[in-house]
């Protein structure tokens, strides 16, 4: 009887289920967590995902099975909750004042989509995709997390796990891949360029800015509401002057919980089955072509408004224009300070990289009426 007891138990161990496969996924999660910590690429995201790849990967578990705990949370993501939830922290956390001291920088976050249309023409192009995987793999170009992985969860949620390990990884090293890309397209001239000072703005202008854009784009792209509407719920919490705890929950202990429940159950989509196969280097090469293209839409088009204005924007500002906020614009602050030390681009930036949000948001609405 103890013997066969130990024969079971032995039995039930891992180690005997372990594949290559599950040893290759192990030392990519090792190499994410790395990163995070080390490195502090976006840690609060990346940590927590490379953790549930982690136990993804672990044989026996049973985490992901029906009834498993990871089974569990991942419902959040399959139905389409923790993402609406996320914009709900992300807008309470953000100001709109940059975008609305300088409404055309809205169309610096419009141009930074472009890489969103560039992925999902170049997918479907590809005989590996259809136009619902095409959609999800694109949005990873917007450089938005939470929406990327709300599209892929109604188009094709077996791609949850690439697409959520391509869109966070890019969002980590947007320090790294988008400065080349801003000097190559720019002129040392251009790069100097010092914006003048933003004109305040006033607090009705900001109350009424997050109703009038969740009346609008849900009327125009109804598919929309779901991610603009908690985005600008969370915004009029934080403007409204009178729901100061409700702001603090939402942009503090809410997006925190929420973001540990999504990333670790994200992550624990990227097992050795799901993971390891060809149309997944595919999707991490499109969202990277796709990620570049948005980059370069937005300074092109920055580029165009600096011969317009006659030299007094700075086309550095456009590669703001992608959703990976406030990051994105503190590399446009960043290496407009390299060639200029008294430039101060930050809240210039701001404005395109919040309008890139919107812009995000509104794109993944567009593919999913034209999918519906």
């Amino acid at each position: 009887m103890i013997l066969e007891s130990f024969i079971n138990f032995f039995d039930g161990m891992g180690f005997k289920a372990l594949t290559w496969g599950h040893l290759l996924m192990l030392a990519a999660a090792c190499c994410l967590i790395y990163l995070a910590i080390v490195k502090k690429y976006e840690p609060l995201l990346l940590l927590p995902i490379a953790f549930g790849m982690l136990l993804a990967n672990l044989p026996q578990t049973g985490l992901m099975e029906p009834g498993g705990l990871l089974h569990w949370l991942y419902q959040g993501v399959k139905l389409g909750i923790y993402p609406p939830l996320i914009f709900l922290g992300i807008g309470a956390m953000t100001d709109f004042g940059p975008l609305l001291a300088n409404p055309v920088t809205i169309f610096l976050g419009a141009a930074a989509q472009l890489g969103i249309f560039v992925a999902f023409f170049g997918a479907i192009a590809l005989p590996f995709f259809d136009p619902y995987e095409a959609a999800a793999i694109a949005i990873i170009g917007g450089a938005d997390g939470p929406t990327a992985l709300y599209v892929t969860s109604i188009v094709a949620p077996h791609l949850l796990g690439p697409v959520a390990i391509a869109a966070y990884s890019y969002m980590a090293l947007v320090p790294i891949i988008q400065p080349p890309i801003m000097r190559a397209l720019t002129t040392k001239k251009e790069r100097q360029v010092v914006m003048e000072q933003l004109r305040p703005v006033s607090r009705t202008e900001k109350i009424l800015f997050p109703i009038i854009v969740t009346v609008l784009t849900s009327l125009f792209v109804p598919p929309a509401a779901s991610l603009l509407g908690m985005l600008m719920l969370g915004n009029l919490l934080r403007e409204s002057g009178v729901t100061e705890r409700l702001s603090q929950t939402s942009q503090n202990d809410l997006i925190n919980i929420v973001t540990i429940f999504l990333a670790i159950s994200v992550g624990a989509t990227a097992s050795a089955e799901n993971f390891l196969r060809i149309d997944t280097l595919m999707i991490i090469l499109l969202g990277l072509i796709a990620f570049v293209f948005g980059t370069a839409g937005g300074i092109l088009l920055g580029k165009l408004m600096y011969i317009l204005t006659k030299g007094k924007i700075n086309p550095l500002i456009g590669s703001a224009g992608v959703s990976a906020v406030p990051m994105a614009a503190r590399v446009s602050h960043i290496v407009g300070q390299q060639e200029n030390r008294g430039n101060y681009l930050l809240m210039h930036a701001m404005g395109p990289n919040v309008a890139g949000v919107i812009g995000s948001a509104i794109v993944a609405g567009v593919l999913l009426s034209f999918l519906s």
